[in-house]
């Protein structure tokens, strides 16, 4: 699901994340090479605060300047995972059964790449989504994007 730029980035992060109170909920990188975005969504219990969010952006900062992962300039965005949460492990998965979800596979699955339904079941090799009364079975291997579909409830 992430390159292998995104994945050393989220390895190197994860390895302070703990010490700090928070999770790394995943990494993007975005953009141009000359002048890529980085994004980090963090997470913690009991929701993201503004405070958290000012701590993870400065040690964050700092890691990215001693790691260098582009030279040159770079822009680093920190935020919540937000009401489209990504999904990017077994147990995002497991958390977000009986939510909408999209998710995008790398190989078609019964001729569609493109999944948008009820998530049913997630374990550590396939997640279950309902999609138009149909459950489909969709591999975790070849899983390359997922998030939750927001609803807003008035």
């Amino acid at each position: 699901m992430l390159t292998a730029k995104e994945q050393s980035l989220l390895d190197a992060l994860e390895a302070h994340a703990e010490a700090h109170g928070i999770s790394i909920v995943t990494v993007e990188v975005a953009g141009a090479s000359k002048s890529p975005v980085i994004r980090v969504y963090i997470d913690a219990p009991g929701g993201v605060s503004f405070t958290e969010l000012t701590e993870a952006q400065e040690w964050i900062g700092t890691l990215m300047d001693e790691l260098d992962p582009f030279p040159g300039a770079y822009v680093l965005e920190v935020s919540s995972p937000g009401i489209d949460r990504p999904l990017r492990t077994p147990a995002h998965f497991q958390a977000a059964v009986g939510e909408q979800v999209k998710v995008k596979t790398s190989e078609a699955v019964e001729g569609r790449k493109h999944f948008k339904g009820a998530l049913v079941s997630a374990t550590e090799d396939a997640v279950v989504i309902e999609v138009d009364g149909a459950e489909v079975a969709l591999p975790f291997a070849i899983i390359s994007k997922a998030n939750i579909i927001g609803t807003v409830k008035f």
